[in-house]
């Protein structure tokens, strides 16, 4: 059986093995940091507004402490945590309230920025973004002819409709 080692991530919890998936990452898709990638290591990462934490997301929507993912130990997967933020965290177009499972290729949207989460690491950026550009022609949708957008009429100090759709409060 042996036991965990917290240091490196393996070794065995109870019966079942942990530690054999790389470490997970996440790849801003769209926003002001567009590109920057970050290695998530197997820590808990707080992503926000605030320049204190190691992943700054520079976007008005977003709250100080926006976004919480954790690593857990027992089950080897990470999780997302919306830490009361005022405009809420979406996985997959799916606004969350508890705390929730990531996969590998999950789209987080934190305010009106996009994360990619990806359940690896890579040595180093240029790599994490090749990746991401194969990903990226693989999910690509073509739309064809022009397309009308109607516009969302705005609450005075209430609700409103960003430009993924989701609502905005102010």
């Amino acid at each position: 059986m042996g036991s965990y080692d917290s240091e490196t991530g393996t070794g065995w919890y109870g019966e079942q093995k942990v530690g054999d998936t790389a470490m997970a990452s996440l790849i801003v898709t769209s926003g002001k940091r567009e590109g920057d990638y970050y290695p998530l290591g197997r820590r808990t990462n707080v992503i926000g507004r605030d320049e204190a934490l190691l992943i700054q997301v520079l976007d008005n929507m977003v709250s100080r402490k926006h976004l919480q993912i954790r690593f857990d130990e027992k089950t080897g997967r990470y999780y997302a945590f919306d830490m009361k933020s005022r405009n809420g965290v979406y996985v997959n177009n799916q606004r969350i309230e508890d705390e929730t499972p990531l996969a590998d290729g999950d789209v987080i949207l934190v305010g009106l920025t996009t994360l990619l989460f990806l359940d690896q690491d890579f040595k180093d950026k240029d790599s994490a973004l090749l990746h991401y550009r194969k990903v990226g022609e693989r999910m690509r949708v073509t739309v064809y002819g022009p397309q009308e957008i109607e516009p969302k009429p705005l609450a005075p100090g209430g609700t409103g409709q960003g430009e993924t759709g989701h609502p905005i409060r102010w």
